[in-house]
Parts: structure tokens; sequence; C-alpha cells
């Protein structure tokens, strides 16, 4: 089956044909060790927030298809999200993805920069295509962010008019992600003892969302509240019974007090009589 996609002045004919299955991917190692942690971090957040669906696709270093002129051109961003996509036969293994043959069009493309390599600007036209325009004159991803870790930059380019614009960031220097409904920033800490400036999602109401390990500490320091809050109610309620305890045996030694008083002036009487007094006359 092969698609077109229609052609313009800026672009040759683009058609999306499944790849051979004995093409061979590129192997490239990655050009920095954050790069999938950045990304494991992105996939890591939205899962925890149970915003990932089945049919959805998030991937990171993962090949991107087109074919132009009988050659297929491949792109692997480092973080890339496709709102649906189509299934894949029991016992088969996804190792590409094509754009209308096999789903949705890719929705948004992340590249991190390497302290070297400026490819993520390129806008090469001729194969094998720079990829910012294979992004975006190709495969026409409606957002493409390119973020640099080591200078705490971020950029978010969108397309308008067959065209990418850089996006203007909200007060919070957060970047609306229209296809996910969810803004995007920069937040610097620690995760999995890498301390870096990371990617972070939050939400419409500006909630952060949390990674894994950051919602089950929160459930724990959660949970250890809930402790201390019933450790201090049976103390409460302890104390409460020691009260109650002291005041019922005050009253009882009270009450003994007050028979021990009667006994005895029962027994006083009872002496005076056997002399001859009658207590009621004395007293």
């Amino acid at each position: 089956m092969v698609l077109e996609a229609t052609p313009n002045r800026q672009q040759a004919l683009v058609t999306w044909e499944k790849l051979p299955d004995d093409f061979i991917l590129p192997d490239d190692p990655v050009e920095n060790i954050q790069q999938p942690s950045l990304a494991a971090a992105l996939t890591d957040a939205l899962g925890a927030a149970d915003w990932i669906q089945p049919q959805m696709l998030i991937a990171s270093n993962f090949a991107l298809v087109a074919t132009i002129k009988q050659k297929p051109i491949v792109k692997a961003p480092d973080w890339l999200y496709v709102p649906q996509v189509l299934p894949v036969a029991e016992g088969i293994i996804r190792r590409s993805y094509t754009p209308i043959l096999e789903g949705s069009p890719v929705a948004v493309v992340m590249e991190f920069l390497s302290e070297t390599d400026t490819g993520e600007y390129s806008v090469r036209p001729t194969f094998p295509y720079g990829k910012l325009h294979f992004y975006e004159h190709i495969l026409k991803v409606p957002t493409y962010v390119i973020f640099d870790p080591f200078a705490a930059a971020l950029e978010v380019r969108c397309l308008r008019d067959n065209q990418y614009v850089l996006q203007e960031p909200s007060p919070e220097q957060r970047y609306w992600i229209a296809e996910m409904k969810l803004f995007l920033g920069i937040w610097q800490g620690t995760r999995l003892g890498i301390t870096t400036n990371w990617l972070r999602w939050w939400d419409e109401a500006g909630n952060l969302l949390l990674w894994s390990a950051e919602q089950a500490e929160a459930e724990r320091q959660r949970a250890e509240a809930e402790r201390q809050r019933a450790e201090a109610e049976r103390q409460r309620a302890e104390a409460e019974r020691q009260r109650a305890e002291a005041e019922r045996q005050r009253a009882e030694a009270a009450i003994g007090e007050l028979q021990t008083a009667q006994q005895r002036n029962q027994a006083l009487s009872a002496k005076l009589k056997e002399l001859g007094f009658d207590s009621n006359e004395l007293g």
C-alpha cells in the first residue's frame, strides 16, 4: 500500500510505504548519556499520571519513516508522540513507524542537543535531509521541541502555514503543547542519582506531573503522616482513658474515705452508747 502526500514547490513527492523488512536501521550510539534518561523521565511522568493510552505510540530514539523518490528516509528523534496507531499483529515487534500508513501523523518530536552536534537545526532540503526540514516539510510534525540540558535552553516550534514558528513561554517559562494538552518546561534537580536540567510536564491547572518515584515517595509520606495522625489519636485516647481511670480512682478513694468516716462515726456512737451517753444529746 502506498499513500502519497500532496507535493508542493518546496518538497518532492512523499510516499508513505512500509519500511522493507531487510532495511538496516541506524544503530548509532546516543550522543550523551543523559539523552535516554531525559526521554525516560518524560514518559515515566505520563505513565504515573495514567495519561498514556493503549492506542498511543510514545517512544525514544525510534525510527520515523517517509519515502521520497523510492528512497526510505529514516529519522529517530530522541522522543516522540503519536496519538493513535494501528495495532501490529500478535508476535510482531514494531521496529519503525510510517505515518498515515500505520496510524495518525506524528504529533510531537523532541531532540536533545549534545555539546558538539547541531543537526537538530539542519534545514538541508535534499537527501538525506536535515532533521528540522524533515519534521517541518516532510512529516509536518505540529510541534518540534529542541532542548539543551547543558545550557538549560528550551525551544518549541509550532507549525503555522507549513512553517515552524518559535513559541513564547508562559510567565512560568513553560510551553503549552496543544497536541497533549500539557505544559512543558525545565526543572532542575535529581532523578535516579542524576542531577541535571530535566524536561517536566505540568497539567493545565499548573500541577507538576510527578515521576513514579516521586509519586511513591509522596504516597509513603502520606501514609507516614496518616500513621502519625493515628498514633497521635491513639495516644490522645490513651491519655483520656488514663485521665478517666484516675478520675474513677479518685472518686473511689473519696467514697472510701467517706465510708471510713461513716464507719468511724458509727463505732464512736456505739462506744458512747455503751458508756451511757446519748450521741444525739452530745451532738
